[in-house]
């Protein structure tokens, strides 16, 4: 889980780099935070353009 790749939460497809996502989260309790892409990757859940524009 630490290492998979990104994945849509509704059609489970990979996302790839400078694609354009959605991010679900809760607001992080820290202040700052400086990797990003980890943080992103072990505590949001994604949805891809497509799918979110489908709703």
């Amino acid at each position: 889980m630490l290492w998979d790749k990104p994945k849509c939460i509704v059609c489970d497809k990979e996302i790839k780099a400078d694609e354009m996502v959605y991010v679900k989260m809760r607001y992080p309790k820290r202040k700052g935070f400086t990797e990003i892409k980890a943080f992103l990757r072990n505590e949001a859940k994604f949805i891809c353009e497509e799918c979110f524009n489908k709703k």
